[in-house]
């Protein structure tokens, strides 16, 4: 036999077993889609309830700061926030998470009591006066701790791209509400889905999410 007919000869061997492979290899089950993880993907889970980012928002089985920490791999700046005449806050501020194709801003609002608050506030390791006239309180060790388990009352998220109105339309479709707030403001407001884009003429968007049950903490600030 010629070297070309043994030549030959291999490639036909190797040939049939590849489509011998083929034929009786396990079939591969598709990838699943991905259901959670853009801005517009929300879910509901319960009534009253929401789901963004994998996030569960109201409701016995709402998660907590430590689900939300798989989101980025650093740590979240954690502070009691106080403005004046008003009720302190607790939230939790990520400098940059990817969430799906983007990346952005992210800010959690956690549910406490207001025992638990002034607690905390008693507890702060240090405390500092923003420009705005804010009181920022940095929680200590073990206060920290008890935040991560309490559970998410709010998520903000400032994306790094630009949104206009084609794009929030086109995205999560019409609003039930559209409120102007000012010169440079905006609000499109989405209350089944517990949803409020702020639209900034002359700044960063921001997509304010709560549970439906609660859209009203979002609502009732924009007057009639």
């Amino acid at each position: 036999m010629t070297g070309l007919k043994v030549a030959a000869a291999v490639l036909a061997l190797l040939v049939a077993m590849v489509l011998t492979q083929l034929m009786f290899a396990p079939q591969r089950e598709p990838a699943p889609q991905m259901t959670h993880g853009m801005p517009w993907q929300i879910e509901h889970p319960g009534p009253g309830q929401s789901r963004v980012f994998g996030l569960t928002l109201g409701g016995a089985a709402a998660s907590t700061l430590a689900d939300a920490q798989r989101l980025s791999p650093q740590q979240p700046k954690l502070a009691l926030l106080a403005p004046q005449d008003e009720s302190p806050s607790l939230e939790a501020y990520f400098e940059s998470v990817s969430l799906g194709t983007l990346t952005g801003k992210l800010v959690l609002s956690i549910a406490a009591s207001a025992a638990d608050l002034e607690a905390m506030r008693g507890n702060a390791a240090k405390t500092n006066h923003l420009d705005s006239g804010i009181r920022k309180y940095a929680l200590n060790e073990a206060d920290r701790q008890r935040a991560e388990a309490l559970p998410l009352a709010a998520i903000a998220f400032i994306p790094s791209a630009s949104l206009d109105e084609a794009i929030i339309l086109q995205r999560f479709g019409a609003p039930a509400e559209r409120i102007r707030q000012g010169e440079t403001l905006e609000h499109f407001l989405y209350p089944a889905r517990g949803l409020d884009i702020v639209l900034d003429s002359k700044g960063k968007e921001v997509l304010q999410y709560v549970a439906p049950a609660d859209f009203a903490r979002l609502r009732a600030p924009l007057g009639k």
